[in-house]
């Protein structure tokens, strides 16, 4: 008798652990169940793959979606709209969004709009201060949390923890993952004054935001960390100096870099877009990006992330410095990778490491990441022949623009699968939200006590 699935991946370049090769993969109850030679199986629902790579589900561990429910801005519908048009299966959202999730009612209040409304798999970050410090072991174990999240320079929100002592009363308490945003509060605000005074010019935001900000805050912090015995994760790295630190501090550091970061340098960037290009830590010159490429290629980087940061083109046509920071990428994040893949920046394979591999070890999530029997059966299903064009009009995020709008690129997203549904397929999201919260190997043994405290809302598709 044939072996039967719920769906077929029928011939496609599959990367897997230590290989890629064609094969067809079997899912049945949303897990990968076979893969291999499955000519006579039977299935419900068979994808042709021949000429196409599937990849493990690309894991976008940073982004700002908000406010959840948003009538003018982006909400987490929208934002996780277009992160499956983008080929992203899962979403970590940052705290210093509407409201802040810094306390088990508001991260309540996001995890019930998210089951309602997500059309990938989320998590949340919780924000770390010295007010919420004590209750960090016990609230970085509930269910959607992926770990803490503090900001040692201001940025979008109002999280700061600035001081060394702001900083080690967070890493004190709890043993989970932090996220850090690492720039020098006090020496960005000193630089202010000193360099960018009454200047209206956005060319200045690397020097006001200088590379001495970012390896000072990256030393304060890794002092710290190592005295707490916490391991910590470096988001967005932006400077050359900071990865020869980093090189020094393996054992308790790991770290992002942005495709932004990645892809556009100064001074072109801020001639050409403005304050379209104005992100916290900015982007800089080319020394800088060669290094990021170096360290990516080396091993260096662990994580591939978007940073997404939906502000309306109105919001980012105000006169810098009032013009506020951070660009839309969710949706861009695989083609624009996928163009540096085709052009010899780095491997196929490379790329699946930062974006599976790299945010399932790191934030150890369970049954994510790899393309493997037993996993999620999460697939970005992708098109390395494509040639397109990035448009505005294809943005489903509510901010409507990109960074990138005119870039023609080599290689597309062409399908998103989520537990084995149909998310998106040639460029068409579909169906109702699916989105579940993703679930971490750190905090297994404490979820059936811990959902008693943030009650979710069953999502519109499983009641329907």
């Amino acid at each position: 008798m044939a072996e039967t699935f719920d769906l077929i991946l029928r011939g496609g370049t599959a990367v897997l652990p230590g290989m890629t090769l064609e094969v067809d993969i079997g899912v049945r109850d949303g897990k990968i169940a076979a893969i291999g030679d499955l000519e006579g199986a039977a299935a419900d629902n068979v994808i042709p793959c021949r000429g196409l790579h599937i990849l493990p589900g690309v894991i976008d561990t940073q982004v700002h979606f908000r406010e959840p429910g948003a009538t003018h801005k982006e909400d987490i519908e929208h934002g996780t709209m277009a992160a499956a048009a983008g080929g992203v299966t899962a979403v970590f959202e940052m705290p210093n969004t509407t409201p802040l999730t810094t306390t088990p009612e508001t991260l309540a209040q996001k995890m019930d709009i998210a089951s309602q409304t997500a059309y990938c798999d989320y998590a949340f970050y919780l924000g770390g201060t010295a007010i919420n410090a004590r209750n960090l072991p016990e609230w970085e174990n509930l269910p959607g949390v992926c770990g803490i999240k503090i900001f040692m320079g201001s940025s979008t929100g109002d999280l700061l923890s600035a001081t060394d002592d702001e900083v080690r009363t967070v890493l004190a308490n709890g043993h989970r993952v932090v996220a850090v945003h690492a720039e020098d509060e006090m020496m960005m605000n000193e630089n202010k004054k000193t360099i960018l005074g009454d200047s209206n010019n956005v060319n200045l935001h690397p020097a006001w935001r200088s590379p001495e900000s970012c390896v000072s805050a990256t030393n304060r912090l890794l002092r710290i960390a190592r005295d707490c015995g916490r391991r910590v994760h470096v988001l967005h790295i932006s400077t050359a100096e900071e990865l020869d630190i980093l090189a020094q501090n393996r054992d308790i550091a790991t770290c992002e870099v942005l495709p932004n970061h990645l892809t556009l340098a100064a001074p072109e960037c801020y001639e050409r877009l403005g304050t379209r290009a104005q992100q916290n830590p900015p982007i800089r010159e080319r020394r800088h990006q060669d290094a990021l490429w170096q360290a990516v290629r080396n091993g260096l980087i662990d994580i591939l992330g978007s940073d997404h940061a939906p502000h309306t083109l109105e919001e980012k046509g105000k006169t810098y410095p009032a013009s506020p920071s951070g660009t839309p990428g969710v949706q861009t994040l695989v083609p624009v990778m996928l163009n540096h893949v085709n052009e010899g920046r780095l491997t196929l394979e490379r790329f699946v490491d930062l974006t599976a591999y790299g945010p399932a070890r790191i934030h150890q999530i369970a049954g994510k990441g790899r393309i493997c029997p037993g996993y999620d059966a999460d697939f970005t299903i992708v098109d390395m022949k494509a040639r397109k064009e990035i448009t505005a009009k294809q943005q489903k995020s509510k901010a409507g623009w990109s960074p990138y709008e005119g870039m023609k690129v080599t290689g597309w997203p062409v399908a998103t699968i989520i537990r084995g549904q149909i998310v998106m397929q040639d460029g068409e999201v579909s169906g109702l939200p699916r989105g579940l919260p993703v679930r971490f190997k750190e905090t297994l043994a404490g979820e059936s006590a811990a959902a008693t405290i943030v009650p979710l809302t069953r999502n519109r598709q499983q009641s329907a």
